[in-house]
């Protein structure tokens, strides 16, 4: 286990991703892989309650009711970390005072607890003042209903002016920033934000680790053909920089004696700052592919080589 700076929280170094349960899971497959990862000692789930709004038929809180069901039927919520997030949901959308509260409540309500662990705006919503967003925010620590806030999207600027305001106003500030983080994609988490993060001891838990799925290896140059709802993103991967950043990852897996997807997320966790990914899985295999990263150690040339082909 490693602890997130500035909290009481101790998470399994690799969170479980929760924007499967509801679109690529049903319910029984989602109950599956929770049931392989916590067997396997994790106990770190992130949601929010805009999953899986985008899926036909779907409205938004597919992945949270699916996550509360689990949490009732196994009966270990004390034993789980979740994390879920506000302000992107059909019909919760922004960061008003007023809509944060409804949707906090909604959520609670889903998840079958009544309270959160680690709760975040899952976008910045410049419309609304930092001072009300936060006070908003301040209320439901104040009322037992969230343990601790973090930020998702945010650029370091507005991260600071968050910091600022929560500082001036005695508010709890934000603890950890999940920003978009993979071995093809520094666009989202700038050196500016990762030492703004060092600065203040915040704690980066990154989304995307595996490229929608390209950085498993199971996308190939010349190989069939891969059936996934993901492939529409994860055709823009298919460059020469990706294949090559493929290349060097198989080496270093067969190296290690891993998986693809283990050293990508090892690289991961390499990175100053990073204290747990964030990857989903749809099966115990997909997930059995990337357990290894929590134990993996990258030699230093391995992460130089990595860094190498890193954008």
């Amino acid at each position: 286990m490693t602890r997130i700076p500035r909290t009481e929280l101790d998470v399994f170094p690799l969170c479980l991703g929760g924007n499967v349960f509801g679109w690529t899971a049903d319910e029984a497959q989602s109950f599956t892989v929770l049931d392989a990862y916590t067997a396997a000692g994790g106990n770190f789930i992130d949601t929010a309650d805009a999953y899986s709004a985008w899926v036909p038929g779907n409205s938004g809180g597919e992945s949270e009711t699916i996550l509360g069901r689990w949490l009732t039927a196994r009966g270990n919520r004390d034993d789980v970390v979740l994390a879920t997030k506000v302000g992107y949901a059909p019909g919760f959308e922004g960061l008003s005072a007023a809509n944060i509260a409804a949707a906090a409540d909604t959520s609670l309500k889903r998840l079958n607890t009544d309270y959160i662990d680690l709760y975040y705006v899952h976008f910045d919503d410049q419309t609304v003042p930092l001072e009300e967003t936060l006070g908003a925010l301040n209320g439901l620590v104040e009322q037992g209903k969230v343990r601790y806030l973090a930020a998702s999207n945010f650029t370091a600027p507005r991260l600071a002016e968050a910091l600022a305001v929560s500082a001036a106003n005695g508010f709890p500030s934000y603890v950890a920033v999940q920003p978009r983080f993979h071995l093809l994609d520094h666009e989202r988490f700038p050196a500016a934000l990762r030492d703004l993060l060092a600065d203040k001891d915040l704690a980066c838990l990154p989304y995307l680790g595996l490229a929608d799925g390209f950085l498993t290896g199971k996308y190939r140059k010349d190989g069939p053909a891969v059936d996934s709802a993901r492939v529409d993103k994860v055709a823009k991967y298919f460059t020469d920089e990706g294949w090559a950043a493929l290349a060097v990852l198989d080496q270093i897996a067969a190296e290690q004696e891993t998986t693809v997807p283990a050293v990508a997320l090892a690289w991961l966790l390499a990175q100053p700052t990073v204290t747990a990914p964030i990857a989903s899985a749809r099966t115990p295999d997909q997930l059995a592919g990337l357990l290894p990263a929590v134990d993996l150690e990258l030699t230093a040339d391995q992460v130089a080589a990595l860094n190498g082909v890193a954008r």
